[in-house]
């Protein structure tokens, strides 16, 4: 199994129970960052040190590289071959994350995120609320919201709901609150400052838009006339569903239109 990952509604969290609703000013709705709140612990060198390096994300600039999703203490979240993901096995004091409980994250908003497992593919929601990765290009149910508040983080799913862990040591997302089942820590390795916004960029998105259609065509073409097919059409459509978190959508239209995706039905 190592061998395969060498290649490798938002908004404020209800917590059950809370009481009362928070004042805020209407501006600040959607804001949930950490600043100024200096109750807020931080990560220290100890924690780092007994995770192995990896430390705590506070906040969603920090998001970078590959990301371990902790459960509970000790434990990631970990993909399964068959698409699914579960609880791993508990690590001991100066243990990092297993090859399979690591997920390269890619920013698709100013507030979302995806997460791609070892095996390539792209973690998302069901109908049903379970959480699978068989996805290989990231769609609406692919995106997930990272919620931070008063020290705690949660992932906010497609369908509004937060990812969980049910009794069967499942990975869920079927919660409209967040309690204790739904609390996790998202912990990366990458040192914070080292790598500039490009850097932090997919390959593939690297670059003026034309190019990274291109790079995308390249990436799932099927190539069978060895012709590579790029829409011809204004770029300036992709400029503003990047803005609106839609790049990958209409980039998979695009090539959809040309049949030059070898995922396009």
């Amino acid at each position: 199994m190592a061998d395969s990952y060498n290649f490798v509604k938002g908004g404020k969290l209800k917590l059950k129970g809370s009481k009362g609703k928070s004042k805020h000013k209407k501006h600040r709705k959607r804001k949930l960052s950490n600043e100024g709140n200096d109750s807020v612990s931080k990560p220290t060198n100890a924690d780092v040190s007994e995770h192995g390096g990896w430390w705590v994300v506070m906040k969603f600039e920090d998001i970078v590289g590959n990301v371990a999703l902790e459960l509970m203490e000790g434990c990631y979240m970990s993909a399964l071959d068959n698409g699914l993901f579960a609880v791993g096995s508990p690590h001991g004091t100066g243990e990092g994350p297993d090859p399979q409980e690591v997920f390269t994250v890619m920013k698709v908003s100013d507030t979302h995120i995806a997460l791609k497992s070892g095996y390539g593919k792209y973690l998302g929601v069901t109908m049903e609320g379970e959480v699978v990765g068989r996805a290989d290009a990231v769609g609406a149910r692919e995106k997930w919201e990272p919620v931070f508040q008063d020290g705690k983080t949660a992932l906010n799913g497609s369908n509004s709901c937060f990812m969980g862990v049910d009794t069967e040591g499942d990975i869920i997302c079927r919660s409209k609150t967040a309690s204790a089942s739904e609390m996790l820590q998202i912990r990366c390795c990458a040192a914070i400052g080292t790598e500039s916004e490009e850097d932090q960029k997919p390959k593939e998105e690297r670059g003026k838009m034309k190019d990274v259609e291109i790079n995308y065509v390249k990436k799932f073409q099927s190539f069978q006339d060895r012709r590579l097919r790029v829409n011809a059409g204004d770029v300036s459509e992709l400029k503003k569903a990047k803005k609106d978190g839609s790049l990958h959508e209409a980039l998979l239209d695009r090539r959809e239109k040309m049949k030059a995706d070898r995922y396009c039905k």
